[in-house]
């Protein structure tokens, strides 16, 4: 997610569309040419811009709000894994417990089934990231879990939801040691349940690309507007053709660009949803929970991007 300074902003546009601004003007310059020097006066047509600008502007607008509504569920489900995950480790740490009659060494295994639990959920929602990217998730997940664990989790097709399994068989071995009563394990599976159906969600965006008529369409369109548009113009403003006809079709392919950009948000680019800060916040926050004081550090935006 780019989160720079306009400056940067605007030498990422360049880089961008150089290219296509550089095209633009080299045809709005033989158009005007063509007619101020070799008087082609018939390549000045008469043409309805305004309308076609209009009509354009609308399925743009129409493409680009399903692109952003795609991108803020994306994010909306992830602050939804935020919630859930919190919710999840502090419902383990304040009800699985061993009792207080319980002899010293069951209250140490009650006390170190909560942290594989916790730190289950953090390995789940960094390999939860990465499976979206496309990447590799257990080198992330390797740090949290032992070799045994890690073992099992090689050649699974989705680890994130292999590390639920786990933490749901932990937590049934838990109730049926009578570290928690039905009500709690309940509540703790809600929790879960909601982390599956956020999972579920991204893995529907992830998997759902927009139709593609959806994207050609609008493109070409532009092309095309873009193209007449000079010819359009030329007769009315002359040798000034390129400043307004550059500077409209110019406006157009950034919104139609901003579209296409936001439209994959879990494409491992710097327009995703910021999937690796919010992990790291997870974990930040959940180790703190279980009095970790080896803290990861907060990510912070590289070259204006947080990822």
């Amino acid at each position: 997610m780019i989160v720079a300074p306009s400056r940067q902003i605007s030498a990422l546009m360049v880089r961008i569309f150089g290219r296509a601004l550089v095209v633009m003007l080299a045809w709005d310059l033989f158009v005007v040419i063509c007619y101020k020097v070799l008087h082609w006066t018939w390549i000045g047509a008469n043409l309805p811009i305004g309308s076609f600008g209009t009509a354009l502007s609308i399925i743009v607008g129409l493409r680009n709000g399903s692109a952003y509504n795609r991108w803020w569920e994306a994010r909306t489900l992830w602050g939804a894994i935020v919630n859930k995950s919190r919710t999840l480790a502090r419902q383990v740490l304040t009800t699985v417990s061993a009792g207080e009659d319980a002899s010293a060494l069951e209250k140490a295994e009650a006390a170190g089934l909560q942290r594989r639990a916790v730190l289950y959920q953090v390995a789940y929602v960094h390999a939860l990231r990465q499976q979206l990217r496309g990447l590799d998730p257990l080198p992330e997940v390797a740090r949290v879990l032992n070799e045994e664990e890690r073992q099992d989790l090689t050649g699974q097709k989705n680890v994130a939801v292999a590390l639920q399994r786990r933490m749901s068989a932990l937590l049934v071995w838990a109730a049926r040691r009578g570290w928690l009563n039905d009500w709690q394990w309940q509540a703790i599976d809600r929790s879960m349940d909601g982390l599956m159906d956020a999972q579920g969600g991204a893995e529907r965006i992830k998997n759902t690309p927009m139709p593609k008529q959806f994207d050609f369409f609008p493109r070409l369109f532009i092309q095309i507007y873009c193209i007449i548009l000079p010819i359009g113009l030329v007769e009315t403003l002359g040798w000034f053709t390129p400043l307004g006809s550059t500077l409209v079709g110019f406006m157009f392919l950034a919104l139609e660009r901003i579209g296409r950009d936001l439209e994959d948000p879990f494409e491992n680019r710097i327009h995703d949803v910021s999937m690796t800060a919010i992990a790291t916040t997870i974990e930040i926050n959940l180790r703190q929970l279980l009095g970790d004081a080896e803290l990861p550090e907060a990510v912070k935006p590289a070259e204006g991007v947080l990822w």
